[in-house]
């Protein structure tokens, strides 16, 4: 194999693997969660809920940060190339999550989204007219497509933001969006 060419196929599994432990810890989340919300614990629920929530967003950014660094340090990458890395992770991990989350609305829980859409017609039946709320439960059929897409995005962007920091603290100030030499 060709040196180019196996150092892509290096940072591409390796960003993977970073991904996938990055969506892993987000779905873990996501499960424990639901865990909580069946429950029914209360203001307790609630705010072990946030605690879990708090630990996850910071536990996120931690393990992003150390695989850029881990990454750039190993590969003696400059910020751009780091930034990549970072993208590439995000990316993966922002597929994880939103495939599994895609998975719970469609396979596990597939009345989530007529349950959470009737009792907003039912909530809101006195303000709206009936076309109003009819035309609010005919997005209920593309709401797990556009939440496979919306989760997808935020997550991604979240990475890349999260991305663009740690590899400019840990590579320096030269321009992350240059081209490779």
């Amino acid at each position: 194999m060709q040196p180019m060419a196996e150092e892509k196929n290096n940072f591409i599994n390796e960003s993977g693997k970073a991904g996938l432990v990055i969506g892993g810890v987000a779905i873990a989340y996501f499960i424990i969660g639901l865990l909580l919300s069946k429950a029914q614990l209360g203001f307790f629920g609630s705010l072990l809920s946030f605690l879990l929530w708090a630990g996850k967003f910071v536990l996120c950014i931690w393990l992003m940060h150390n695989y850029i660094k881990a990454y750039a340090t190993g590969h003696d990458c400059d910020r751009s190339h780091a930034f990549r890395f970072g993208m590439n992770v995000a990316l993966c991990s922002a597929l994880l999550y939103s495939g599994a989350y895609l998975f719970y609305v469609l396979v596990i829980n597939p009345e989530f989204f007529s349950t959470t859409f009737q009792t907003l017609a039912e909530t809101y039946s006195n303000i709206l007219t009936s076309d109003q709320i009819d035309r609010i439960l005919n997005m209920e059929s593309s709401m797990p497509t556009a939440s496979f897409f919306v989760n997808l995005i935020w997550c991604w962007l979240f990475g890349t933001i999260v991305s663009a920091i740690s590899s400019r603290k840990i590579c320096g100030e030269d321009n992350p969006f240059a081209d490779e030499k």
